[in-house]
């Protein structure tokens, strides 16, 4: 596996609505977003964003409710992120990126893909969040009654460095089922902020119940044939199951599939240049989408219709 030395990027901000919104830019060239996890922020991009800003204008903000962003009691809901990472870019006089997203990131990705066509040139989700309701149990945990009260108490600070030592030792073992419990322990530890608590369970309430996920993007997958799109996974993902891969190849045929061997949920961190490689090679051998109105309609008018396939060329070119 290659070294890769990360950088410590400088966080800026913007008031939006009223909120504090934190994000890094760094790089030049097209712009791509990239839009992280659940109870993640920025910094999971770290080991990517140098490699991939010599070619391209990175943005990777920290979603409301995450990192140095605010916490306010808000929309948590993937078209509230949507519309949020629209306000953004449309501050930075940004008007078009290819969106990247991982777990939760990979579901707000396909809602600013689907609300804003004109302005997604392509999608890539990583492990993504919205393909089907199977979701680790420590997902659904944070819905139940009490979660806040509990993890008060598990994130008091003996408790939590004892949790937090544990979580990345065994991440260090070497055991694939411990690979993404660093990150984890990264997002338990976080949680003794009560307002990080709070902004967690109102995300996830808005994506996972108890049965699981609840958002999904299969009644809408046809409307992926109008960009490029590239899905990446983890083999050994223990969050979202590497099974999901296939599913997201059989909504979108058009689709370019990548699972990484010996990987997990985070195969951005655990396999970066590798990672980084697959995304510039995507970038360069897919033009960007070129939005028409006309096509746009033509979609949603035949998507729904028992037997229509995806189309390929409608419309009277961008309007």
């Amino acid at each position: 596996m290659a070294v890769v030395v990360q950088t410590a990027h400088e966080v800026q901000s913007v008031t939006i609505h009223g909120h504090r919104r934190a994000f890094v830019k760094v790089g030049t060239g097209p712009v791509l977003l990239l839009l992280h996890g659940m109870g993640c922020d920025h910094t999971t991009w770290s080991p990517v964003i140098d490699e991939l800003a010599l070619r391209h204008t990175v943005i990777a903000p920290d979603l409301l409710g995450h990192g140095a962003s605010d916490k306010p009691r808000a929309d948590y809901s993937v078209g509230g992120y949507a519309n949020a990472m629209r306000d953004l870019l449309t501050v930075l006089g940004i008007n078009r990126v290819t969106v990247v997203g991982h777990s939760l990131g990979g579901g707000v990705a396909m809602q600013f893909a689907y609300q804003f066509p004109e302005r997604t040139e392509r999608l890539v989700l990583v492990a993504p969040g919205g393909l089907g309701p199977e979701v680790s149990p420590l997902v659904r945990a944070v819905t139940t009654p009490g979660f806040h009260q509990v993890m008060g108490v598990l994130t008091l600070p003996g408790i939590r460095h004892v949790g937090v030592v544990g979580m990345r030792m065994l991440a260090g073992s070497g055991l694939p089922q411990a690979r993404d419990l660093g990150e984890v322990a990264t997002i338990y530890d976080s949680l003794r902020d009560p307002a990080t608590r709070h902004a967690l369970r109102h995300v996830v309430r808005a994506v996972v119940d108890w049965q699981g996920q609840i958002v999904t993007m299969a009644d809408r997958a046809y409307l992926t044939s109008a960009l490029p799109m590239a899905v990446v996974w983890g083999r050994e993902d223990a969050v979202i199951p590497v099974e999901h891969a296939e599913l997201a190849g059989r909504l979108a045929p058009e689709a370019r599939i990548e699972v990484i061997e010996d990987a997990g949920h985070f195969p951005h961190k655990d396999h970066p240049v590798r990672f980084a490689r697959i995304l510039a090679d995507f970038v360069d051998a897919t033009p960007p989408a070129t939005y028409s109105r006309a096509r746009w309609r033509a979609l949603l008018r035949e998507g729904g219709t028992p037997g229509a396939g995806p189309l390929r060329a409608v419309g009277d070119g961008p309007t």
